[in-house]
């Protein structure tokens, strides 16, 4: 019993002493880093991983987050050169690069950084006139951003850039504005109207002038194949005729072969007739009487043509007394 009541202050130590060692032992998230401080003084930046505390001694003075951060700060009054008063509001994009001296660099950082972007914004808005600032955002913007980062740059922070967010003049300008950008959106429009216009006139004048150019050459095309057909038709006349003269010329030819050979046939068929009576009559041995008289036939076969005038050969005269001769002999008989 006494072992026990013994052990029991033993395992109350031991348990207050785990309970020290686990609530000193630190656990660092990625991106993030601790400023330890021992005895009140800078000691150590943890980074992420498992880390061990002095109980008692170490104290984590800052945990610093190293991502990205954006501070929307409220709108900021500001005047232009030309004495126009407007309400700019901003926001800044930055880093924190060292941990150290973002904790021990400056009170309030961000009531810092918020103090240095409205001081700066008046010095650069003040420089320029009203259309001047709704015109040059990204100018401003660059400006603002390299003169923060230089002064941040000692309090371990790195200003990556800074937005305008609006820029808000005051209402009357804001209704001038607005009026003119109005009228400017009605010249705009009536200007793309009238260019509008202008380019359907520009289409209707060039489809007219596309589509006399295709009636034109319509009509040139159609003149070359009427002129085309009317060559090709006084062409196929022209062969046309032409064959039919070849072929009248052929038929003449023709027809005059024929009576040329019927003509001599007929003159080779009279010549052999002849023949053939003189070869007969050779083979009769007439007399010079008979041959008289066949030359008497001859004559009055002569005499028988419309000649006015007939030369009578004198053999033939001869022939007067034989003549009567014959009558005799024919009267007998």
């Amino acid at each position: 019993m006494e072992g026990i009541l013994f052990l029991i202050p033993i395992a109350f130590v031991v348990l207050i002493l785990f309970l020290i060692l686990i609530a000193n032992l630190k656990i660092v998230p990625q991106a993030t880093v601790y400023v330890v401080e021992r005895l009140g003084s800078y000691y150590a930046t943890w980074e992420n991983g498992i880390h061990v505390k002095v109980p008692f001694i170490d104290r984590v003075a800052k945990k610093v987050s190293l991502k990205e951060q954006v501070a929307d700060f409220a709108p900021q009054p500001v005047i232009t050169r030309d004495n126009v008063t407007m309400q700019i509001d901003t926001v800044v994009f930055f880093q924190i690069t060292d941990a150290k001296l973002f904790t021990y660099g400056v009170e309030r950082p961000m009531a810092a950084i918020e103090n240095l972007t409205a001081t700066t914004l008046r010095n650069i808005i003040g420089e320029m006139e009203l259309d001047n600032t709704l015109a040059s955002r990204d100018v401003i913007n660059t400006k603002i951003t390299a003169t923060l980062d230089q002064a941040t740059d000692k309090w371990g922070i790195k200003v990556n850039r800074v937005e305008l967010k609006n820029i808000l003049p005051p209402k009357e300008i804001q209704n001038a504005m607005e009026k003119q950008m109005k009228a400017e959106r009605e010249r705009r429009e009536t200007i793309l109207q009238a260019e509008g216009e202008k380019r359907s006139q520009i289409l209707v004048a060039e489809g007219e002038k596309e589509s006399a150019i295709l009636r034109a050459q319509a009509s040139k095309e159609s003149a070359i194949l009427q002129a085309e057909a009317q060559k090709q038709a006084a062409i196929l006349q022209a062969e046309a005729e032409k064959q039919s003269t070849i072929l009248r010329a052929d038929g003449v030819r023709e027809q005059k072969i024929r009576e040329a050979e019927g003509e001599s046939q007929a003159i080779e068929m009279v010549q052999k007739a002849y023949a053939d009576a003189l070869r007969l009559l050779t083979e009769a041995n007439p007399s010079d009487k008979v041959i008289q008289i066949k030359g008497l036939e001859a004559f009055s076969k002569a005499a028988d043509g419309k000649a006015t005038k007939i030369i009578i050969p004198s053999e033939i005269q001869s022939l007067a007394g034989l003549v009567g001769s014959l009558k005799e002999v024919a009267s007998d008989k």
